[in-house]
């Protein structure tokens, strides 16, 4: 059984969920440190001006909070920047409308814990690519041993000789190339139900 160890992701990047279709068994670590600038609560997409980085803020109750213990901040209306943002980046693509009805809730419920938040979303982006996998969560702190933790980074992302990119259609191609490894929005509003094959 193969298994890919990986943090949890706020809309991770492609190359996040790609682990999800391609190993048997998926584990994401909820007992490790939390870090600034991770994919664990911001997502990358492509805007008009180039790329955006959207991030949940969270509350800082201790010096070395545990992911699992995160909570998401309230302040300065950052889900209705995020669902603007996307509205904005996204409503000429293909399948913007299309799934719009079902990601919308994100941006209105309010969760308490950022992991709770991050596996909702997990769950329903595995919906609508049709993507079942195999997902557990950590136990207890599980040390780093060849798994994808630190490879699949916001700001200084590891050789990763499994994610080999392809280009696909993007909304702003014309204007910046393909960017590669956005969030998964970008992959599901550009390439819809044909995004789990991409993966």
């Amino acid at each position: 059984m193969t298994t890919a160890v990986l943090q949890t992701t706020y809309f991770g990047p492609v190359q996040w969920y790609q682990k999800l279709a391609r190993y048997d068994l998926s584990v994401i670590e909820q007992y490790d440190s939390y870090q600034k600038q991770t994919y664990r609560n911001r997502c990358v997409i492509a805007t008009a001006n180039g790329l955006q980085a959207l991030t949940v803020p969270v509350e800082h109750l201790a010096d070395k909070m545990v992911v699992k213990d995160l909570r998401i901040s309230d302040h300065n209306q950052w889900r209705r920047i995020h669902w603007n943002a996307l509205q904005s980046a996204y409503s000429e693509s293909p399948f913007f409308e299309y799934y719009a009805d079902d990601l919308h809730p994100f941006f209105e419920k309010r969760y308490a814990f950022l992991i709770d938040f991050n596996e909702a979303i997990r769950q329903t982006i595995c919906e609508l690519i049709d993507l079942h996998p195999h997902v557990e969560y950590t136990k207890d702190y599980l040390p780093a041993d060849n798994d994808f933790r630190d490879i699949i980074q916001a700001k200084h992302p590891q050789p990763d000789p499994s994610f080999i990119v392809k280009p696909y259609w993007q909304v702003f191609q014309h204007r910046y190339g393909f960017q590669p490894n956005l969030s998964i929005l970008d992959l599901l509003f550009c390439m819809g139900p044909e995004s789990v094959f991409y993966l």
